[in-house]
């Protein structure tokens, strides 16, 4: 994996961190899981930025997004009881199969 595609990887976690970290800010009424989401949002950005002056935007951003909707997701139902049910796994299960495409079958 070159460094471009590591790059995308960490943005899209951070993308995954900054999501979820929405949810405890409560409106950004609450300081410190504003100011954490915060620096999280600008570390995932910085790092697509990275990512971007190797890749295609079209394929690091689809990426980044499609991480950060899929983790997203999956930690919502971890974390905040959200639906489990078969259409929903089944989504999510195209959004990695349109990342993983993009990753090995898209020509750079």
């Amino acid at each position: 994996m070159n460094s471009a595609w590591l790059y995308l990887i960490v943005a899209g976690i951070c993308e995954i961190g900054w999501a979820i970290g929405l949810k405890y800010t409560e409106g950004f009424t609450k300081l410190w899981p504003t100011v954490i989401t915060v620096v999280i949002m600008i570390l995932s950005f910085v790092l697509l930025a990275q990512a971007m002056r190797t890749l295609p935007v079209g394929t690091a951003y689809a990426s980044w997004t499609g991480i950060g909707a899929v983790g997203t997701v999956v930690l919502g139902m971890v974390l905040f009881n959200e639906p489990k049910d078969a259409v929903r796994l089944i989504c999510i299960g195209l959004i990695i199969a349109g990342v993983l495409g993009l990753k090995f079958l898209a020509k750079e």
